[in-house]
C-alpha cells in the first residue's frame, strides 16, 4: 500500500485525538459528553466534503452516511454493506485529554511516554512490545488511554471512504456508515440507531486489538443492580435493631463463586463481577456485571443472583432488598447462521488474501455489533491493530494500523465482486 495512505491514517488519528470524547458512565443522556457532539459534527462535515449522501447527525449524536454504488455497466448485484464504529473513548480514571506521540523506529526496551512525569510502558509488564521492534508506534503521554479504541477505527473508515471517493477505478456496492456515541457505557448509542438509515445486508465493526484478530463471538452481557435499605440505629441501642446495609451486601457477595470472577477466568469462561459498591450503612447499592459466551450459562448466572437475593432476604427480613437485572448485548455468534455467514467468510478471505495470519477469538467483551446483530444484521468485528485497550499502556503500531485499512479496502473489493 502506498506510504501516503499510512500518512493519511496517522494524520486523521492525531486530528481526531485532539477532541476529548471520553464518555461519562454517570450521565444517562446520549451522548454523555460534549466532545462526542464535537466528533459527530466533524465527521458530518468530512462525510459531506467527500460527497457522501444522506449525511445526518441525529438527536443522539449518531452520524449516518451513504456512499452510493459505483459499478461498471452490466455488473451483477452485490451486497449492501455497512461499517459502524464508536466515537467515544473509555473513562477509566485517566485524563480525558489525549496527547499522542509517535515512537519512530522503536528499538526495544521501555518506552518513555512522559519525561516530566516519568511515565513508561515497561517491557517487563508488556512483553508484547518486543514484537514491534523496528516499527513506528503511536502511544499516549501516559496520562490517558491512547484512544485507538476506537478512533483508530474512525480513522480507518474515513480514510477508506476518502480512497474510494478519490479513485474511480475502485468499484464498490452501496456502503453505509454509522458512527455511534457511548459504546463504552453499554452500547447505548447503538441501541438508539435508526436502522432505516443503515439498510444493509450485513455490517462490520472495527473494534478489537492485535493485527489479525477476527471476532464473531462475544459475551452475552447483562447488569444487575442490588439496592438495600437497612434499619438505622445508634450503636448504644443497636442490638436486634440495626440492619447494616454493608453487612447485607457482604453476605450477598459471599454467596457468589469466588473463582468465577474476571481475575480468575479466561477464554470462554464467564463470570459475575461486583464492579461497583456504595453504602452509608443504612442504604447500599451494588452493580454486578454478568458475562458468558454460552446463552444457557448466561441465564444460569442470572438465576444464581436471584437465588442469592432470596437467601439474603430470608436472613434479613426487615431489610428492603431489590435486584434489577437487564440485558445489555448478545453474542454475535448466536445470530450467525449458514444462510448469513457470508459476512464472516468474506472477512476471513480478506485477511488471508492479504497474507495476514487470522486470529479468531471469542471476545471477552462486546462491540456495537453485539447489539446490531440482534436486529438481524450479522456484524462481525476485526482489528484496529492497537494493543492494551483501556489503559495508559495502549499502543498502536503503524504497520498494523495500515493493515487494518487494507482489510477494509479488501472487503470492499471482495463484496463488489459479482455474486
Amino acid at each position: 500500500m502506498n506510504s501516503t495512505f499510512k500518512e493519511k491514517l496517522t494524520e486523521r488519528f492525531f486530528r481526531y485525538s485532539e477532541i476529548p470524547s471520553q464518555s461519562d458512565p454517570g450521565n444517562p443522556v446520549v451522548p454523555s459528553s460534549q466532545g462526542q457532539w464535537e466528533m459527530a459534527e466533524l465527521l458530518r462535515e468530512e462525510l459531506e466534503s467527500l460527497g457522501l449522501q444522506e449525511v445526518t447527525v441525529d438527536q443522539h449524536g449518531i452520524v449516518y452516511g451513504h456512499l452510493p454504488s459505483r459499478l461498471s455497466p452490466g455488473h451483477g448485484p452485490v451486497h449492501t454493506v455497512g461499517w459502524c464504529c464508536h466515537m467515544d473513548t473509555v473513562a477509566v480514571g485517566l485524563s480525558p485529554e489525549v496527547h499522542p506521540l509517535i515512537i519512530r523506529n522503536y528499538q526495544g526496551g521501555d518506552i518513555l511516554q512522559n519525561p516530566e512525569k516519568q511515565l513508561y510502558i515497561r517491557v517487563a509488564e508488556h512483553p508484547e512490545l518486543r514484537d514491534y521492534v523496528g516499527q513506528d508506534i503511536i502511544v499516549s503521554d501516559g496520562t490517558s488511554v491512547l484512544g485507538a479504541d476506537n478512533k483508530a477505527a474512525v480513522a480507518n473508515i474515513m480514510t477508506a471512504l476518502e480512497i474510494l471517493c478519490e479513485d474511480p477505478s475502485r468499484e464498490h456496492g452501496d456502503i453505509y456508515v454509522a458512527f455511534t456515541p457511548d459504546e463504552e457505557t453499554g452500547l447505548r448509542g447503538a441501541k438508539l440507531m435508526d436502522f432505516t438509515k443503515f439498510p444493509v445486508d450485513f455490517a462490520y465493526t472495527i473494534d478489537c486489538c492485535q493485527q489479525g484478530e477476527v471476532i464473531y463471538e462475544t459475551f452475552n452481557a447483562g447488569e444487575a443492580v442490588l439496592n438495600v435499605t437497612g434499619v438505622s440505629a445508634h450503636p448504644m441501642s443497636a442490638k436486634n435493631v440495626l440492619v447494616n446495609a454493608c453487612t447485607v451486601m457482604r453476605d450477598f457477595v459471599d454467596l457468589l463463586d469466588k473463582a468465577e470472577v474476571p481475575e480468575h477466568t479466561e477464554l470462554r469462561e464467564g463470570y459475575l463481577w461486583v464492579s461497583e459498591m456504595y453504602s452509608d450503612g443504612v442504604t447500599g447499592k451494588m452493580i454486578i456485571d454478568i458475562r458468558d459466551h454460552s446463552g444457557a450459562k448466561y441465564q444460569y448466572r442470572k438465576r444464581v443472583l436471584s437465588e442469592a437475593l432470596e437467601m439474603v432476604r430470608l436472613k434479613y427480613p426487615r431489610a428492603e432488598i431489590t435486584l434489577d437485572v437487564k440485558d445489555i448485548y448478545g453474542n454475535i455468534l448466536d445470530y450467525v447462521t449458514e444462510e448469513n455467514r457470508e459476512c464472516v467468510d468474506l472477512l476471513l478471505k480478506a485477511v488471508e488474501e492479504l497474507g495476514i495470519e487470522p486470529k479468531i477469538k471469542a471476545m471477552r467483551g462486546g462491540t456495537d455489533g453485539s447489539f446490531i446483530s440482534t436486529k438481524g444484521i450479522p456484524t462481525p468485528n476485526y482489528f484496529t491493530g492497537a494493543l492494551n485497550f483501556h489503559s495508559s499502556a495502549e499502543f498502536l503500531p503503524l504497520d498494523a494500523f495500515e493493515n487494518a485499512l487494507k482489510v477494509t479496502l479488501k472487503l470492499v473489493e471482495l463484496i463488489a465482486s459479482p455474486r
